[in-house]
């Protein structure tokens, strides 16, 4: 993919991502885990909801 920048403008963004603070390590994403932590939130909202509402009625 070529830069729309200028030689100069690309070399800065260069420098500035080569900087140490931007080589932060990330543990690879894991949709699986994310699908789970859904599904348990949306459950436990649900309950919640009917919880609340059998104690109001």
């Amino acid at each position: 993919m070529s830069s729309r920048l200028n030689p100069e403008d690309q070399q800065r963004v260069e420098e500035y991502l080569q900087a140490p603070q931007h080589q932060v390590e990330r543990r690879p994403f894991r949709p699986w885990l994310l699908l789970i932590v859904v599904v348990f939130v949306v459950v436990g909202l649900g309950l919640l909801s009917r919880l609340l509402s059998y104690l109001t009625l």
